[in-house]
């Protein structure tokens, strides 16, 4: 495989994984807003930072778990554990558009290579 053509399967995967970007924005976009908000209310709850709340819902939602901020409150609680299955959400619909855009990027390669 030569620079050129490697440099254009990889033009290709960016703009596929572009245009599947937008296609599920909505739903990504609904899922950020989510972890924001339960972030928000458990630094609410939890007498803690704005800043402290949303950085806890990305570390917590997407599975990291550093432990330096835990909550007390047994509603916070809740909220944390939902926040792990929004994360998990989040991170397999951004998978899923990876893996589809390799899908399309691999597809296009062939049909290059035969013409």
């Amino acid at each position: 495989m030569n620079l050129n053509h490697a440099a254009n399967v990889r033009h290709e995967f960016y703009k596929a994984v572009w245009f599947y970007f937008k296609v599920v924005w909505p739903i990504f976009s609904i899922l950020l807003l989510v972890m924001i908000a339960f972030g928000l209310i458990i630094a609410q709850l939890e007498g803690w930072s704005p800043d402290d709340g949303v950085y806890f819902a990305f570390v917590t939602g997407l599975t990291i778990g550093y432990g330096e901020l835990v909550p007390k409150l047994g509603v916070s609680r809740v909220l944390a554990v939902l926040l792990g299955f929004n994360g998990v959400l989040m991170t397999a619909t951004f998978a899923a558009i990876s893996v589809r855009a390799i899908e399309v990027t691999v597809t296009a390669s062939r049909k290059k290579e035969v013409e």
